[in-house]
């Protein structure tokens, strides 16, 4: 555990280093909250912030995830990885320290988020809401990275990663139910958008916001973030580098 919070600590310290980095992944957030949230004429509900609110947590989620498995590329490529696998530590400490730190930047992204969105009128001053929304997006970003982090490791170099994020990052966005309700969507897309993983992480926090709890979606998320870690630390101790 102390292991893994030295991996944690580690790329914490580097990415607050770098500020041009923080700020590019808060504005595009934010950009989306102000000239979709607030500037679009949305005649489906009667508070289109609180609507999209939701889907921006998520996709912040999912930014952060995506930027996150670079991480573990970099390092691969610079060599770090080989000497830190090269480490009489369990490795998969390694790993945990990664998912971790990408799920915990994603936190504090959309923690930035929430505030900027609640200042801007979207009405999320429930604490036990706030911290139902954290558990979701929490699982997620395990779900997530573990994904992001395995791919990194599978693939060659930082091109092919950058084309692996560009082929899936807005397509699952764009195919959620981030922007409108399923039953303003054509057909064909509400059929993807009810099988998009990112829909459900954005469903659930529309659950809570109407009283519902996602029991159901919850626990799928759970198993999903827990088999897909069981795959990423099976690929991970088999790597070679």
């Amino acid at each position: 555990m102390i292991r893994t919070l030295w991996y944690v600590e580690r790329d914490l310290r580097r990415w607050l280093r770098g500020r041009i980095n923080l700020l590019s992944a808060l504005i595009m957030p934010a950009a989306w909250l102000i000239f979709v949230g607030m500037a679009l004429p949305i005649r489906f509900t009667d508070n289109y912030l609180d609507f999209i609110t939701p889907g921006i947590l998520v996709l912040t989620m999912l930014g952060a995830a995506l930027q996150g498995g670079s991480l573990l590329m970099f390092d691969k490529i610079l060599g770090f990885l080989q000497k830190f696998l090269a480490m009489p530590s369990p490795r998969e400490s390694i790993l945990y320290g990664k998912i971790l730190f990408i799920t915990l930047r994603g936190m504090i992204q959309t923690t930035v988020i929430l505030v900027f969105a609640i200042i801007l009128g979207a009405q999320f001053l429930d604490p036990v809401l706030l911290a139902q929304i954290y558990l979701i997006l929490f699982i997620f970003g395990i779900l997530l990275s573990s994904i992001t982090t395995t791919v990194a490791l599978t693939l060659e170099d930082h091109d092919t990663y950058a084309a692996f994020n560009a082929m899936i990052a807005m397509p699952l966005f764009f195919t959620s139910s981030a922007l409108m309700p399923y039953d303003q969507m054509p057909s064909w897309l509400a059929v993807l958008a009810r099988l998009n993983p990112v829909s459900y992480a954005i469903d659930a926090i529309r659950d809570l916001q109407a009283g519902i709890f996602p029991a159901m979606t919850l626990a799928g998320l759970l198993i999903g973030a827990f088999v897909v870690l069981l795959i990423s630390v099976i690929i991970f101790r088999r790597a070679t580098v």
